[in-house]
């Protein structure tokens, strides 16, 4: 059973339930003061690493502006949030396009507006960069293990094989491009920190590569994000991965020839900022023998709970029953929409008190990263999720 003060102090529980005082549900509650923190904490971890703030995580402006008064760059995945930080004040040299699928009319639109770093893992793309973006600093992504331990796994999709990516890197100097670095991804909410070991074993090979064999010296490994935030899993604190980190680091360089760092955080700065609230709007069995009880509440995975596809990311669940509750039952937690897919967990076993009652509040914990972002407009009709902002 979650108990609250598992996740916040009194104060700072506090400050959620007055902010969700009298609101229609469901919303999103978010403490910029928690992204605060969490910013300077990974700050003070990596003292010389340069954090690109992963803005699909949580695109919202009054994070941008947060986080770009704290001193963050910014990773675009689009013109759209390339926009928005540049509507922010944001200068153009403290942002990277991260992402490696890309318009040739959306690369030349970032460079015109001053962009000059750009992720890679194909020729297509390279030759769009070097055609719309000439002269930028290029960083190829490649494919690395670490699926079977991130609860978000990200491969496939995105990266190239290593040899592919020298490849790339070597027609990049070709192109009048400079091949600046090697990026790679292990994973969201990644629990294994071996996996950035694995990862960095591989862009050590690729550097050792490009500079013995091509006098060509790489400058900048991007580390992406993966960090986790606090969910029912049991992870390790933030401290550990950097420790770890830092550590794979200088076994492979000196300090002489250390390369640019750069760390790509989204959920694990702002996932512990959230608590999304919601009604339960029914209950019910399928059967009269049936163990389990279905609560529908009136958020599900189309107002911001899309992560729950798949019973991926698992999050606290909490209701103010718990404290009194005698007596626990397995539910099945399913949203409000006309869509069979709408069931956020099944399997997993979650388990509400038995004295839950149609009307009762439900809050989802660590829910500030993938939540706004991701909510659907007007599916069935039902509204973008509303958000509130306190500090």
């Amino acid at each position: 059973m979650i108990k609250i003060d598992q996740y916040f102090d009194p104060a700072g529980w506090q400050k959620f339930t007055q902010a969700a005082e009298g609101r229609e549900t469901p919303f999103l509650v978010v403490d910029l003061n928690r992204i605060k923190i969490k910013y300077n904490e990974m700050v003070n971890l990596f003292p010389t690493a340069k954090i690109h703030y992963a803005m699909k995580a949580s695109p919202a402006v009054e994070v941008i502006n947060l986080l770009a008064d704290l001193g963050s760059n910014f990773d675009c995945a689009s013109v759209y949030e390339l926009d928005r930080v540049l509507d922010s004040g944001v200068d153009a040299s403290r942002i990277s396009y991260g992402n490696t699928i890309k318009k040739a009319k959306d690369v030349k639109y970032a460079y015109d507006k001053g962009v000059r770093l750009y992720a890679t893992d194909s020729e297509a793309d390279l030759k769009n960069i070097a055609e719309f973006a000439p002269g930028s600093n290029i960083f190829v992504r490649i494919l690395v293990e670490g699926s079977d331990t991130a609860e978000w796994p990200l491969s496939r999709k995105f990266g190239c094989h290593p040899n592919m990516a020298i490849d790339l890197l070597i027609q990049a100097h070709e192109l009048g491009l400079v091949p600046y670095g090697i990026s790679f991804h292990v994973g969201s909410q990644q629990r294994d920190v071996a996996a950035w070991d694995d990862a960095l074993a591989k862009v050590k090979y690729m550097f050792d590569w490009m500079l013995n064999e091509e006098h060509i010296k790489l400058q900048m490994i991007n580390l992406g994000g993966g960090f986790p935030a606090n969910y029912l899993s049991e992870v390790n604190p933030i401290q550990v991965y950097a420790e770890e980190v830092k550590r794979y680091l200088s076994e492979d360089y000196n300090e002489d020839d250390m390369p640019e760092i750069i760390l790509e955080p989204g959920r694990s700065l702002v996932g512990g900022s959230g608590v999304l609230v919601s009604d339960v709007i029914l209950i019910s069995r399928k059967s009269q023998t049936d163990l389990k009880r279905w609560v529908y509440t009136d958020v599900g995975l189309f107002q911001g709970l899309i992560e729950t596809l798949g019973e991926a990311i698992k999050y606290p669940i909490y209701t103010p029953k718990m404290e009194t509750s005698t007596s626990q039952g397995t539910v099945v937690l399913a949203g409000p929409t006309c869509d069979s897919a709408d069931i956020m967990y099944e399997e997993t076993g979650y388990q509400l008190p038995q004295e839950l009652e149609i009307g009762d509040k439900i809050f989802w914990l660590t829910t500030g990263a993938y939540t706004n972002s991701y909510s659907s407009v007007e599916f069935n009709g039902f509204p973008p999720l509303d958000v509130v902002y306190v500090d």
